[in-house]
C-alpha cells in the first residue's frame, strides 16, 4: 500500500511540475535542468546527470549534472563504449539499469573504482534510457553514495521523466517554429528531417533571393539498402535509415543550409561553398567520413557506406527540377563507379542518366511482359560425353538495341532493386520448359539457376520457390539454385534457415563462381551446399598457367575434404578437358561442349543424345 501511495505521489508531483505555468515556457535547457532537480529533491538522491549519446554511438558525454555547483567543476566528462560494454548494450536494448550495488551489478561494474566521482564513491545508481524518436539519444542518471534498493514507485518516476525528456526531444523543434500542418506538409515523419517539397521550396528561395550566388546540391543515397533489408530484417534496414539522418542532421557543417529526406534510402544537402571548390571537396569529404562507418543496432554492427552525387548551381542547373535530376545522375554515376563515393555532375553523366533511366524502364516492362529469353548451357559428365544438368542462363533481345550481353544488364537490375523480380523470372520460365519437358515425355535433367544475393537473403524466397514449384508441378530434385560465393559470407540466420528450407524441398544446391570469393572453410562445412563451380577466370589458362593450376588443385582437394562435387566452367579445348579428367574434377562446362542454347534446341538434344 505505502508503495502504491509513493507511485501516487510521484505522479501528481511530476504533473504538476509539467502543468505549471513556467515550465512550458522555458527553454529546452531550463527544462533539463528543473527535471534533474525534480528527480533529485523527490527521490532523495546525491546526483542526478543527464548524457547524451555520441552520433556514432560510441560515446556517452555528460550534458547535466544536479547539483549545478559540482557540474560546474566536472562538465566534460565522457564514457566509452569500448570501456563499458554491458552498460551500453542494456541502454540499447531500452533496458531500466536499477543496480543496487554498482560494483558488483555486471551492467555497471565496469564503473568501478574508475568512476567520475571517485572522490565520492558511488554505490547504486538508478539509469534510464533516453531517446530522439526512434534513435537511443542518451540517458538520465541517479547516483547514491549509500546502499539503496530501488523501489518499484523510484524505478516507474525515473521511467515517466525520461520519457518526458524523449518526448521534448522529439517535438522540440516542432513546438519551437512550425505549426502541426505547416511540420507535416514540409516534414519526413520518420526521420523529423524537411522533405522533398521543402527542399524544392528551399532551393527556389536560394534562386530567387540572389540568383548570382552558387550553391551545391548533394544527393545522398544509402548503399545496398535493400540487401540490409532482406538479409537483416525491416527493422534493421529503418534504424540504419534514421541513424544516417541523424548524422547528418547532426554535423557541424560551415555551409551548410538544410537536409532533407528525399526517399525511402536517399537525402539531399544544400551546400553553399562561396564559390570555394577546396571547400566544397573538403565538405564532401566529411560528409562520407561521418555517413560511412558502421552503425550499431542492437548487439550488431551493420556496416555502411553512401553514395554521393553534386551539382552546381548555376553551373549544372539554373532551375530546380535540372539541379534535381543533375544531382540525381551524378550519385548514380557514383554507384557505377563502385559506390562508397562522390561524384560531381557533368554532361557525359547527363547523357549517361538519361540512357540508364530509360534502359531501366524497357528492363521492368520486359520482366513484366516476358520480354526476355532463357537458354540453356549442357554440364557434361567427368568423361565428357553425357548431359547431366544444365545452366539456364537469361539473355535480352532488345528491341533497337539488338542482342545485350547479361554484363549490360544485371548491373542495372542489381542498382535498381529489379534483380529479385528477374531472379524470380528465370526461375519460372525454367519451370515451365520442365513441365512442357514433361508434357513431351523428355528427360529433363536438373537446371541449375542462379540467385543473386538480394534474392538469397529475402525471408520469404522459399515460400516462392515453392509457390512456382506447386504451379508447375515440379519437383524440388529439378532444380538446382546457384548463389555467388560472396552472398554467404555473412553470418545470417536468415540465410540459414533459407537454405535449409530450400534443401527440404529436394533442391540442391550450389556456390558459383568459387574461387572469386572469400568463403571459409567453416562456413561451407556448415552450410548446406552440395556443388562447387570453379570460376572461369582460373580454367581458362590451365594447364599452362602455375597459379591456375595451383588453385584450382586446391579447391578440388578442399572439395574432396568437404565432400562436396565440382563443375569447371569455361572449358573451350581438350587441354583442359584432359587436365581436369586427369584431377578428378566431376563436372564439365563450355563451349568445347555445347553454347547456351535456346530450349527447343536444348531438348532436341537430349532426344539424340
Amino acid at each position: 500500500m505505502e508503495q502504491i501511495q509513493r507511485f501516487f505521489g510521484y505522479h501528481k508531483a511530476l504533473t504538476q511540475l509539467l502543468n505549471g505555468q513556467g515550465f512550458t515556457g522555458k527553454s529546452k535547457r531550463k527544462k533539463l535542468e528543473a527535471l534533474c532537480g525534480f528527480c533529485g529533491e523527490l527521490l532523495e538522491v546525491d546526483n542526478v546527470s543527464l548524457w547524451t549519446l555520441s552520433l556514432c554511438g560510441n560515446h556517452l558525454d555528460r550534458e547535466l549534472f544536479y547539483p549545478g555547483a559540482q557540474g560546474d567543476q566536472n562538465h566534460d566528462i565522457s564514457l566509452s563504449r569500448n570501456q563499458h560494454e554491458a552498460y551500453f548494450s542494456a541502454l540499447d536494448t531500452a533496458e531500466i539499469i536499477c543496480a543496487e550495488d554498482v560494483r558488483i551489478d555486471p551492467r555497471t561494474r565496469s564503473f568501478h573504482p574508475c568512476y567520475p566521482n571517485a572522490e565520492q564513491p558511488v554505490v547504486s545508481m538508478l539509469d534510464a534510457p533516453i531517446f530522439d524518436g526512434n534513435r537511443l539519444h542518451g540517458v538520465i542518471c541517479l547516483e547514491h553514495r549509500q546502499a539503496r534498493q530501488w523501489s518499484l514507485a523510484d524505478i516507474a518516476c525515473v521511467a515517466a521523466v525520461a520519457d518526458t525528456i524523449s518526448l521534448i526531444n522529439t517535438h522540440e523543434a516542432w513546438l519551437s517554429s512550425r505549426k502541426e500542418l505547416d511540420y507535416i506538409t514540409h516534414h519526413d515523419d520518420f526521420t523529423g528531417l524537411l522533405n522533398l517539397r521543402a527542399l524544392r521550396n528551399q532551393i527556389q528561395q536560394l534562386i530567387e533571393r540572389n540568383p548570382q550566388q552558387p550553391f551545391a546540391l548533394l544527393w545522398i543515397d544509402i548503399d545496398r539498402l535493400n540487401a540490409i533489408n532482406n538479409g537483416m530484417g525491416q527493422q534493421t534496414g529503418d534504424a540504419v535509415v534514421s541513424e544516417v539522418a541523424a548524422r547528418l542532421r547532426g554535423m557541424l557543417l560551415p555551409g551548410k543550409d538544410m537536409v532533407a529526406r528525399v526517399a525511402g534510402d536517399e537525402f539531399a544537402m544544400i551546400y553553399r561553398f562561396q564559390e570555394d571548390v577546396n571547400a566544397m571537396r573538403e565538405a564532401v569529404t566529411s560528409i562520407l567520413d561521418m555517413v560511412n562507418r558502421n552503425i550499431r543496432v542492437g548487439e550488431q554492427n551493420v556496416q555502411v557506406s553512401t553514395s554521393i552525387g553534386v551539382a552546381m548551381y548555376p553551373y549544372d542547373g539554373g532551375d530546380v527540377s535540372t539541379l534535381l535530376s543533375h544531382s540525381e545522375s551524378a550519385m548514380y554515376h557514383a554507384k557505377d563507379c563502385g559506390r562508397r563515393q562522390a561524384q560531381y555532375f557533368n554532361q557525359a553523366i547527363s547523357t549517361t542518366a538519361k540512357a540508364r533511366f530509360q534502359l531501366e524502364s524497357q528492363l521492368t516492362e520486359a520482366i513484366a511482359t516476358d520480354g526476355l529469353s532463357v537458354v540453356y548451357q549442357p554440364i557434361m559428365s567427368a568423361d565428357g560425353h553425357s548431359v547431366v544438368s544444365a545452366e539456364a542462363l537469361v539473355r535480352w533481345q532488345h528491341e533497337t538495341q539488338g542482342f545485350m550481353s547479361p554484363a549490360e544488364f544485371l548491373p542495372l537490375a542489381y542498382d535498381t532493386g529489379l534483380i529479385g523480380s528477374l531472379d524470380l523470372w528465370v526461375l519460372e520460365r525454367v519451370c515451365r520448359d520442365i513441365q512442357r519437358a514433361r508434357e513431351q515425355e523428355l528427360p529433363m535433367p536438373p537446371v541449375a539457376v542462379n540467385l543473386s544475393s538480394d534474392s538469397i537473403m529475402d525471408p520469404l524466397l522459399a515460400d516462392k520457390v515453392w509457390e512456382r514449384l506447386q504451379r508447375y508441378q515440379v519437383l524440388g530434385a529439378q532444380l538446382e539454385l546457384e548463389v555467388i560465393e560472396d552472398a554467404i559470407k555473412g553470418n545470417s540466420t536468415v540465410l540459414r534457415q533459407t537454405l535449409e528450407e530450400l534443401v527440404r524441398m529436394g533442391i540442391k544446391l550450389s556456390i558459383d563462381d568459387f574461387g572469386t570469393g572469400y568463403s571459409s572453410l567453416l562456413r561451407l562445412k556448415n552450410l548446406p551446399f552440395t556443388k562447387l563451380k570453379i570460376d572461369r577466370s582460373f580454367i581458362q589458362d590451365l594447364p599452362q598457367d602455375a597459379d591456375d593450376c595451383a588453385i584450382t588443385l586446391s579447391i578440388l582437394g578442399m572439395a574432396r575434404g568437404l565432400g562436396v562435387e565440382v563443375i569447371a566452367e569455361g572449358v573451350e579445348n581438350s587441354e583442359q578437358e584432359a587436365w581436369l579428367q586427369h584431377q578428378g574434377c566431376n563436372y564439365l562446362q563450355g563451349f568445347k561442349y555445347h553454347k547456351p542454347m535456346p530450349v527447343e534446341a536444348f531438348m532436341e538434344l537430349l532426344i539424340t543424345t
